[in-house]
């Protein structure tokens, strides 16, 4: 018999107490980007996973599953919208949202627009980065660099092409769409 099925003491008795996990990490997210996460998940739940399911019920009662398109499609369909339903649960539990719109302060914090020399970016939730809108993750290099600087202010970012100036402009606090 391997070893593997072989208790090797008797002070085996008792399985070790499972480690609770870490609190999730907080994620951080504008009233504009809660809400799109929550729509996005009410149209999943709501709307596109039920008729996945009613597609796939149809094309189980046609018969041989194996060779049937609809429901081998229909099931790897509903595997996609469970595991983004999943993901969207879980980052709406840790959502700490935060409305910075109307703040006054000289001071770059979550939900800055900072005007730089040769650049605007706004400073936002991880689900929310967009570089077309030039709105960056608040974990990212550039706004770990920027977060509590002040009008004014001159920074050095290390970018893989080598040391970057940074000169604050402006530091304001637009709504974030």
């Amino acid at each position: 018999m391997s070893k593997a099925f072989v208790r090797e003491s008797e002070d085996d008795d008792e399985a070790p107490e499972p480690q609770p996990s870490p609190p999730p990490a907080k994620n951080y997210i504008s009233p504009a980007g809660y809400g799109r996460l929550k729509a996005e998940l009410k149209q999943l739940v709501e709307a596109e996973r039920p008729e996945v399911v009613r597609t796939v019920s149809w094309a189980a009662k046609n018969g041989d599953r194996s060779e049937n398109g609809d429901y081998l499609y229909g099931k790897k369909r509903l595997r996609e919208i469970d595991r983004r339903v999943r993901f969207l649960i879980k980052r709406l539990e840790a959502a700490e949202v935060v409305d910075s719109a109307g703040r006054e302060s000289d001071q770059v914090f979550f939900g800055a627009t900072v005007r730089l020399k040769d650049k605007t970016i706004t400073i936002v939730g991880l689900d929310e980065t967009d570089s077309a809108k030039h709105r960056v993750s608040w974990i990212s290099p550039v706004a770990k660099a920027l977060i509590k600087a002040r009008e004014g202010d001159k920074l050095v970012l290390k970018t893989p092409g080598g040391l970057e100036e940074l000169e604050i402009l402006e530091v304001r606090y637009d709504p974030i769409d």
